[in-house]
């Protein structure tokens, strides 16, 4: 479990973490969803010991995170949101100075970098320069890094801002195999259908707080699982289509009705947009 209470971290008078309290049981998939300066890189950074917090403690089963904690450090695997990756190196010498940091014993790196290159499908790559391949192999490249050492949590930061839809997908179906292996993952978010379609746990964030937490159904039904909107200006939400039918039976006004998305619930509780 992971467990953080009463967090705060200010940059100057600007708390970018605010009085922030919750728990993940171990095994969840954890989306912090919210704009861009919501706060979410600087939780995340707190919560792994890269930053310090003004007040406030985190823990991982009871111990008390901290920046010399090698024993919790070395059972989460990071993956940042910028390209941190030897762009003269070959993907499989980018994973042995990998491998290294993690102290594997020198006898299994060369099966653990096999086996992890297999999973991400990078291991026919795996003599190619870094600077020659695409931002998704890049991106992909960078949790295979974060994971050589079979950690118990992975966070991942915005891990596949930037990149194609297929290969976006494709880091989709492996974060699900990791998680299936009872692996806890906490992952920031922009992309609303990244957060819908991973997480069994969503973290509504912005001005440094976190709002609303549960699962996307129930956000959604929370405020109603039908939008009505009208000229791009008005939102009204339903629990029913038929209720969405009903209530614009007799309207003068151009309208559409849709599902309501995790993006709604964001815009409804505080006038902003995720993206």
């Amino acid at each position: 479990m992971i467990k953080c209470e009463s967090l705060y971290k200010s940059y100057g008078d600007i708390y970018a973490v605010n009085n922030v309290s919750f728990e993940i049981e171990t095994g969840t998939f954890l989306g912090l969803l919210g704009p861009n300066g919501a706060g979410k890189t600087t939780l995340m950074r707190t919560m792994i010991g890269l930053l310090e917090p003004n007040k406030g403690e985190i823990s991982f089963d009871n111990m008390k995170m901290q920046k010399d904690n090698l024993e919790i450090k070395k059972r989460i695997g990071v993956v940042t949101q910028h390209i941190n990756l030897d762009k003269e190196l070959t993907i499989n010498e980018n994973m042995i100075f990998a491998a290294k940091l993690y102290r594997i014993n020198k006898d299994k790196i060369n099966l653990e970098i096999t086996k992890t290159l297999k999973l991400l499908g990078l291991y026919e790559l795996r003599d190619r320069k870094t600077k020659k391949l695409s931002g998704g192999m890049k991106r992909k490249l960078m949790i295979a890094k974060a994971i050589i050492h079979n950690p118990d949590y992975i966070f991942l930061d915005e891990p596949t801002v930037g990149i194609d839809l297929n290969t976006r997908k494709e880091i989709w179906r492996f974060l699900r195999q990791e998680n299936k292996k009872g692996k806890t993952i906490v992952l920031t978010t922009h992309y609303i259908e990244e957060a819908e379609q991973l997480c069994d746990l969503v973290m509504l964030m912005s001005d440094g707080k976190i709002f609303k937490e549960d699962n996307s159904k129930n956000l959604i039904s929370e405020i109603g699982d039908f939008k009505v909107e009208y000229n791009d200006t008005e939102m009204y939400f339903y629990n029913s289509l038929r209720e969405a039918k009903i209530a614009t039976k007799n309207s003068n006004k151009i309208f559409s009705i849709s599902k309501t998305s995790l993006e709604d619930v964001f815009f409804h509780y505080t006038n902003k947009k995720v993206n």
